[in-house]
């Protein structure tokens, strides 16, 4: 059994939840967090229709969390299973992402990876894409096709649930008197309402560079004033690599406890002023602009030559967060309308 079909959300998560914390969207005024699901509660949880404003990298990557003890080693708490209902398809391309970074090879770290382990992914289609969502230009759908456990797509009187994963179709099999047969034309609702949320998505972005490398734009306009221009209205509030479900930077700091040493490991952002701050005062990257060129460069050029693949799923939580008004799709355009009225010519970006 690889595809099924549910009438309600409740049973579904009633059975997960027997085996491990289930967490699910909450929506909050305009926007849509995750909370513990409370199988005690008599109400059916919803389905998000867009992304949740909270990134997957929360339960992977905490803001602040312990990395080591001295004297004594720290020996870290069992990991216990866990799972995300409301995922989307750039929140999984968004763990593909984090795993490049923190599952490589002999630089794995033990913390992520046993929470990566432990992690069920369930995820959603976005039926109505926000107007931050910018997936498509990167490539990305409004829907997943494989990369998690369970997904489910919400049709007429019910839910089509479908196991891609050994543990999804595992507990679609185990939990068969919990689902009946997939008609065909629910099947085809689906695809048709998927096909609706792409188009969506192709209309909303139609004069944007789809299909163009968003490497080649960003590296040969390295040396352009866009990415001054563009910071003027940014205030430092560093909501954008916070939210992001991709940055990855982080610091490392000594604290002192009672009777031992203690050091932990927290968030950071390469909008901050300080980041690029060495010893002696020498800062390379003071002006805005420079930290916003970084962050694109980053994501866009040093990311991919490194790993092979962008560091952006186009979720647009970054557009919606920004105290300024700095929107990434706003850079792309105007960094490639210059290419063009300069006639392509190539500019090198330093290594």
């Amino acid at each position: 059994m690889e595809t099924a079909f549910i009438s309600r959300l409740r049973p579904l998560l009633d059975a997960i939840a027997e085996t491990m914390d289930v967490y699910i969207p909450r929506r909050i005024a305009e926007h849509t967090v995750c909370s513990r699901y409370d199988p005690g509660v008599p109400r059916d949880p919803e389905i998000n229709e867009i992304r949740m404003s909270t990134p997957a990298k929360e339960f992977l990557f905490p803001l602040r969390e312990l990395a080591a003890v001295l004297p004594q080693p720290l020996e870290p708490e069992p990991v216990r299973p866990f799972a995300v209902f409301g995922l989307k398809a750039c929140d999984l391309r968004s763990m593909e992402i984090l795993d490049r970074v923190f599952k490589e090879d002999e630089f794995e770290d033990p913390l992520y990876a046993a929470r990566r382990d432990k992690m069920f992914t369930i995820v959603s289609d976005c039926s109505s894409p926000g107007e931050s969502c910018f997936c498509n230009v990167l490539g990305g759908r409004p829907y997943a096709e494989d990369g998690f456990d369970l997904s489910v797509s919400h049709v007429t009187d019910g839910y089509i649930i479908q196991g891609s994963s050994p543990r999804g179709r595992s507990f679609l099999f185990s939990h068969a008197e919990l689902f009946g047969d997939v008609p065909d034309a629910l099947l085809s609702e689906r695809a048709q309402l998927r096909e609706a949320a792409l188009e969506r998505l192709a209309q909303a972005h139609e004069g944007m560079p789809v299909g163009i490398p968003l490497k080649e734009i960003v590296e040969r306009g390295y040396s352009s004033e866009v990415f001054d221009e563009e910071a003027c209205t940014c205030v430092e509030c560093q909501a954008c690599t916070r939210v992001c479900p991709t940055c990855h930077c982080f610091y490392l700091y000594d604290t002192k406890q009672q009777d031992y040493f203690a050091k932990m490991k927290m968030w950071d952002s390469c909008m901050r002023v300080g980041y690029a701050g060495v010893a002696g005062g020498a800062n390379p990257r003071k002006m805005l602009g420079d930290r916003l060129r970084h962050r694109f460069m980053h994501k866009f050029v040093w990311f991919v030559d490194r790993y092979g693949i962008e560091m952006c799923v186009g979720c647009g939580r970054c557009i919606d967060a920004e105290t300024g008004d700095v929107d990434m799709r706003r850079v792309f355009t105007r960094l490639n309308d210059e290419i063009l009225d300069t006639g392509g010519k190539k500019v090198k970006a330093p290594r």
